[in-house]
């Protein structure tokens, strides 16, 4: 019988030196990658956010009916879900026929509770938003004691 599979361990008590900063996250991550494509032990690297803040995009307005067209969509794929178990497990009613009426029973149902839920927020909110985290500066930090060769593989 195999052993289970543990999860690494992070310890906190260990000491990291940065060996570079940048403004964006694609730069740092590109550096990681640069490191492992040279066979460096990445697990000794981390990438750390400093000055984060959280940014919400206002994609549009919320009506009733767009909530509910909201919730008519992803009921109708909850059903076909459901429609798709019931059919596996009752194949004598026709699949095709479950995964239809799955299909129309969700979206119905899910358009409902989509409106219903706009209603419930009284027009406090009503408009569309994709929230993110972000940071101003992102810092590649390698293991102290490996903070040097990390250094001279990339050049530096």
């Amino acid at each position: 019988m195999s052993e289970p599979i543990q999860a690494p361990q992070i310890s906190t008590d260990v000491k990291y030196e940065t060996i570079a900063r940048f403004p964006d996250y694609a730069e740092a991550q590109a550096v990681v990658d640069q490191l492992s494509d040279k066979e460096f032990d990445v697990s000794t690297i981390k990438i750390v956010g400093e000055g984060l803040r959280s940014e919400e995009f206002v994609t549009g307005r919320m009506t009733k009916g767009r909530a509910a067209l909201a919730g008519l969509g992803s009921g109708a794929w909850f059903g076909l879900f459901i429609g798709i178990l019931f059919g596996l497990f009752a194949p004598g009613f026709g699949l095709l026929s479950i995964m239809l009426w799955s299909v129309v029973i969700g979206a119905i149902w899910g358009a409902i509770f989509g409106f219903v839920a706009h209603l419930a927020t009284g027009g406090k909110r009503d408009f569309k938003s994709l929230k993110t985290m972000a940071a101003e500066t992102y810092l590649v930090q390698v293991q102290a004691s490996r903070a040097n060769e990390a250094m001279s593989v990339l050049g530096r």
